[in-house]
């Protein structure tokens, strides 16, 4: 396979980090060109999960490249035709509202209206704690719109968090792929 531009975009679903920074990184070993942004808050908040300034250390060193952490920054990957495919892995319940309703006011945001202006694919790899409640009506939205496909995901613990959902990421890379081909993963619910 001939190395992909890859955009990998973390947003604040800082509990799932050390499960996805390794999707960004394999992606980045099998010789693929991997383009990272974050989000303001993923970029800057130092969490119980980590401090932001080692998360984007990792994830720079893994890509070879600085993480695009500005608007400034996002605006040219659409003008360039910078990349094949964006990710937004992990992409909130806050993010998932904003990218539903054309708000781009995040580096993450806005590179993924500046990626879809090129009618190129969009992978979402939901993490949020409102997925079957706010976020439900946002993630249909995204379902039904052109060029925007999803990993997998399910609700995480709907013992005790019964409306939350997340995606199963280790199916980035098949999910990733077919949309490449114009394609959504099944199933999508798992």
């Amino acid at each position: 396979m001939e190395p992909l531009n890859i955009g990998f975009a973390l947003c604040g679903s800082f509990c799932t980090f050390s499960q996805v920074i390794p999707q960004l990184e394999a992606l980045a070993k099998e010789g693929h060109n991997v383009f990272p942004i974050m989000s303001e808050n993923a970029g800057t908040l130092d969490t119980r999960f980590g401090k932001a300034a080692d998360h984007a250390a990792r994830i720079e060193a893994a890509c070879g490249r600085r993480v695009i952490a500005t608007l400034p920054e996002a605006e040219p990957i659409g003008p360039k035709k910078l990349l094949d495919v964006l990710i937004i892995e992990p992409c909130t319940g806050n993010t998932l509202a904003k990218l539903a309703h054309g708000v781009a006011d995040t580096p993450v945001t806005l590179a993924a209206k500046s990626h879809l202006r090129n009618a190129r694919p969009l992978v979402i790899a939901v993490s949020t704690n409102d997925g079957l409640a706010g976020a439900a009506e946002n993630i249909g939205r995204l379902h039904n719109r052109k060029h925007v496909f999803f990993v997998p995901y399910r609700q995480d613990d709907c013992e005790h968090k019964p409306t939350s959902l997340v995606a199963d990421f280790t199916k980035t890379r098949d999910a990733m792929l077919l949309a490449l081909e114009g394609r959504q993963i099944q199933p999508v619910l798992l």
